[in-house]
């Protein structure tokens, strides 16, 4: 007997064995069930997801010799024969080798005549798009006045290359490509019933790699227990699809967790010896770094993480959420930028080792000389103790200034202090945007423009305030409270010194003897916005 492929024998015969496509089938299923039934309807979208596929079981729904329903029997003569496609009034027809007017007109030359068997006349038009301008002519009219007995469906993975007047004579379906989960747990359930032994992780590798496209997935799933002798595991996988080893992967994990660029190197080199796609390796490390943020921010979720469960946790929990999210964004840009380099190696590694430089230091790092800094917030006088003493083990509470809070009004110390307390993003915004209005040995009061009050926000406050307690080794009650009076703070005290270093180097070019000799000769003129300070 011979061998019938995967992509065939599980193709879906009725409504209920469709995957995914819930909107499409709901919308059909209702509309066969309240016989209101439209002439033309057309299915979108990219390959392997089941235009077709629901094309033909919308035919068998409405030629079922039960009566047209939602329900075909799947017994009758009429289900069985679409089934095997050799039913004579389901007309199928591929656009893409019969595109002449030609051919449109000889089609549609039986289109007035009733249905030999069935209760209608089905034409299933596939790759639509490839007709020529003269062929959707000759079949527009048939769309404005079709017969009553006739139904037609079409099917095509590029609507835009349909004239307006054919569109707007159909209703259209645009069907989505399939979640890999959806895609999975297809995979798993042929697997177990075709009785072939394989791995989870393995049929993730086919999902990720069919792209939203079951027929692929299923074409691969074959090649799959052909190459590994019906034992699908996911090494044999990786093998098969060129895809990068699992245990690489783990180790760059461990790298980035260890900020080790070391093992990083060496991993890379080690890649480049097998031929490793690295753009692939850099799509699995986005996904894993998505899982991890899913697994930080929703720790019951584990059911929506993919197959790599297991060091998606691991980066979750040994990396904070900041991190995470660092890492995703470089990884996007370093993906995005993939084909900029002058290798794919060089691309992997100057991603992995950006990730690295741009990382915060942790608020527990331990120090060359075995000391442990907090906040990144070292004073003066810490320093000079610890250099005295460099065996001993210190705490940023330790290091706290000399000078208490109430410093802060006295001296004016507030946007120095900002610059000790190593805060960042919201916080730093938040606290560059006050004035200190009081400061005592218990908090601060701090002054914010009514107009800035939704930079306050309840993060910002929480992190500003950590870290005012962690500099000063002590509670710190934080107040803020909104003014409608013009207040100096640290940011506005920054751009009057950007304006004024802005001033003086234009007053510098302008007194410039090139330049000077320039207007003087060929009547040159700076160019506005054009000069700028060194560094900015």
């Amino acid at each position: 007997m011979s061998y019938q492929a995967l992509a065939r024998k599980w193709r879906p015969k009725n409504f209920a064995e469709v995957v995914g496509q819930v909107h499409v089938v709901k919308a059909l299923s209702n509309a066969l069930d309240q016989q209101r039934l439209h002439h033309a309807y057309l299915f979108t979208g990219t390959r392997g997801i089941g235009k077709t596929t629901l094309a033909r079981i919308f035919a068998k729904c409405l030629n079922c010799e039960k009566g047209a329903s939602a329900n075909p029997c799947g017994v009758c003569s009429a289900c069985q024969e679409i089934d095997e496609g050799r039913y004579i009034d389901l007309i199928e027809v591929d656009a893409a080798s019969r595109t002449k007017v030609e051919d449109t007109r000889e089609l549609l030359d039986n289109v007035q005549y009733s249905p030999t068997r069935g209760h209608f006349k089905v034409y299933l038009i596939d790759e639509v798009h490839m007709l020529s301008g003269h062929s959707f002519n000759a079949l527009l009219k048939t769309l404005e006045e079709p017969p009553l007995h006739v139904k037609f469906l079409l099917a095509t993975t590029d609507p835009q290359k349909l004239p307006m007047t054919v569109l707007s004579r159909c209703l259209q379906f645009n069907l989505k490509k399939l979640p890999e989960d959806a895609v999975v747990q297809q995979l798993e359930s042929i697997m177990l019933a075709e009785d072939v032994a394989f791995e989870r992780p393995a049929l993730y590798s086919i999902a990720r790699v069919a792209d939203g496209s079951m027929r692929d997935a299923l074409s691969l799933l074959d090649q799959a227990i052909a190459y590994s002798k019906e034992n699908v595991t996911d090494s044999a996988m990786h093998e098969m699809l060129g895809t990068v080893p699992r245990e690489y992967m783990q180790k760059l994990v461990q790298a980035l967790i260890d900020e080790n660029a070391a093992e990083i190197m060496r991993c890379s080199h080690e890649l480049a010896q097998l031929s490793a796609d690295f753009g692939s390796l850099l799509d699995d490390l986005i996904d894993i770094l998505h899982q991890a943020a899913i697994s930080q921010a929703v720790p019951d979720a584990e059911s929506r993480l993919g197959s790599d469960v297991e060091l998606a946790n691991k980066l979750g929990k040994q990396l904070s959420a900041e991190d995470v999210q660092l890492f995703y964004q470089i990884a996007l840009l370093g993906r995005r930028d993939l084909y900029l380099y002058t290798s794919q190696q060089s691309a992997l590694e100057m991603t992995l080792l950006r990730m690295l430089a741009f990382r915060p230091a942790s608020r527990e790092q331990t120090g060359q000389e075995g000391s442990v800094v907090r906040n990144k917030v070292i004073s003066r006088d810490a320093q000079d103790s610890r250099e005295s003493a460099p065996g001993d083990v210190q705490d940023s509470r330790e290091s706290a200034p000399a000078s208490k809070i109430d410093d802060l009004v006295k001296n004016g110390r507030w946007p120095e202090l900002i610059d000790q307390l190593g805060i960042q993003g919201s916080a730093h915004s938040l606290a560059s945007s006050c004035s200190v209005q009081s400061a005592s040995g218990e908090g601060v009061v701090l002054n914010l423009a009514e107009q800035h009050e939704g930079i306050a926000i309840p993060n910002a406050r929480r992190k500003l305030q950590e870290a005012l307690q962690a500099y000063f080794n002590q509670n710190v009650k934080l107040e803020i409270k909104l003014t409608n009076q013009d207040i100096d703070t640290p940011a506005k005290k920054k751009t009057r010194a950007m304006e004024e270093r802005q001033s003086l180097v234009e007053k510098q070019v302008e007194e410039d003897e090139v330049v000077k000799a320039f207007r003087s000769s060929f009547g040159a003129e700076v160019v506005a916005g054009s000069v700028k300070p060194i560094g900015e």
